[in-house]
């Protein structure tokens, strides 16, 4: 029974993952492009929100990519080590998952005090469309989240696969 219901929660990451960042990666170069092209052939119209839309994407995709990294076990560790000495591997795919972790609940932390202080704050707003800076900043403990869950699921993975026993 906790077997389907991670795994359901699981499928639901792997789609809120996937189609955020294909809309945010979508709106980055459509607004983007849009912005260019109304440069080139006009020559006194442009979208002044435009590169502020692209940084907040970039900015929203960067985040959420560290999510699908976990997933896809494409996070940066120390990967000649265990070659050159095998029983060390499983040492250090722990101390990894146990140093993502650590980042991961810092990222909760820290991005849930950044986030309510940028709610508290009426006048913090993006500087060309005014959205409230919360919203972005709610993305921090978002991902942390479920970069913690990830990376709880990889490691129950490794130890059922004898990687890390």
């Amino acid at each position: 029974m906790l077997k389907k219901i991670i795994h359901k929660i699981d499928q639901y990451f792997i789609a809120l993952e996937t189609w955020s960042l294909l809309l945010a990666v979508c709106t980055a170069l459509i607004v983007a492009m849009t912005n260019i092209l109304l440069r080139k052939l006009t020559s006194d119209f442009n979208l002044y929100w435009s590169d502020e839309v692209v940084r907040k994407t970039i900015y929203f995709s960067t985040y959420i990519g560290c999510v699908v990294a976990v997933r896809q076990r494409s996070l940066i560790r120390i990967d000649a080590l265990p070659q050159l000495v095998p029983g060390l591997k499983k040492y250090l795919t722990l101390f990894s998952h146990l140093a993502t972790l650590l980042f991961a609940g810092i990222m909760v932390s820290l991005g849930w005090t950044m986030t309510v202080m940028m709610y508290e704050d009426a006048y913090a707003r993006t500087a060309s469309l005014r959205i409230p800076e919360w919203i972005f900043y709610a993305v921090l403990p978002t991902m942390g989240a479920m970069m913690f869950f990830r990376t709880l699921l990889v490691m129950v993975e490794d130890w059922k696969e004898g990687a890390v026993s």
